[in-house]
């Protein structure tokens, strides 16, 4: 856990936005996990999600105020949240300043065609490689035509950790793009779904307010966000631990 949050990006999001804007601009590569701490559990427990995380080619950003919070917990100064539909948001905006093809995969049909409206009507300037909907498809087969529409941003909302395993398996096929696992985004993007109340935003209850909206989403906050600090709790014990234990170098 602890070694997800020190390599979890700790600037602003109008930094990360930046940076990412660099990366479009050059044509450059990049792959970016937007993290809370559901998706920490989940790599936890799956090797496979956990090589993802690991690979020092994958970029974190820390998507809830729960990632946050463990990264100040072990003393990494953070300056906010950036979140996943926010830089989803960045990267149509860019895409169509820069004139760059884009490619989305994932969601429901009508939230797809909901959200390429969106686009036409919004973003002008972006192209549309390719789209398809989160149902019936073969990704591996999806993923193939993909490369070969040479995209400059790749959005996948197939959520956690399907998306980000889909795209790693894949990311040595593309020469160039941004490439991020989505999830819900396209919901709200495409206007088929409200985000939060900017005062929930403000105040980073995002969280909060879903499980106003959803009750039954409780469980899944208990099996994420309260196991998650357990789990870091401990292992800073140990870290602790470690370090009393070690033996100590004498003086020169």
């Amino acid at each position: 856990m602890i070694s997800y949050l020190k390599k979890t990006f700790s600037g602003s999001a109008e930094e990360f936005h930046a940076l990412v804007s660099g990366v479009l601009e050059d044509s450059g590569k990049m792959f970016v996990v937007t993290a809370n701490p559901e998706t920490f559990m989940k790599a936890e427990s799956d090797a496979g999600f956990d090589k993802v995380l690991s690979d020092p080619e994958t970029v974190i950003i820390p998507d809830g105020i729960g990632v946050i919070k463990g990264m100040n917990g072990i003393g990494i100064e953070t300056h906010g949240r950036v979140t996943g539909v926010e830089l989803a948001e960045h990267l149509l905006k860019e895409a169509s300043r820069l004139k760059k093809r884009l490619w989305l995969y994932g969601a429901r049909p009508e939230v797809s065609d909901a959200l390429a409206d969106v686009i036409a009507r919004d973003y002008p300037g972006a192209v549309i490689a390719g789209r398809l909907d989160g149902y019936g498809h073969d990704s591996d087969e999806v993923f193939e035509k993909m490369a070969s529409d040479d995209p400059d941003v790749v959005l996948v909302a197939l959520g956690i950790p399907v998306q980000e395993l889909l795209i790693h398996r894949h990311l040595g096929k593309f020469s160039k793009g941004v490439f991020v696992g989505v999830g819900g985004s396209f919901d709200v993007l495409s206007g088929t779904k409200k985000r939060a109340p900017a005062f929930f935003v403000k105040l980073n209850l995002e969280w909060l307010y879903r499980i106003v909206c959803e009750p039954k989403r409780i469980r899944r906050f208990y099996q994420s966000n309260v196991k998650f600090f357990s789990v870091l709790r401990k292992e800073k014990k140990l870290e602790k631990k470690k370090a009393r234990n070690a033996p100590k170098t004498p003086d020169a």
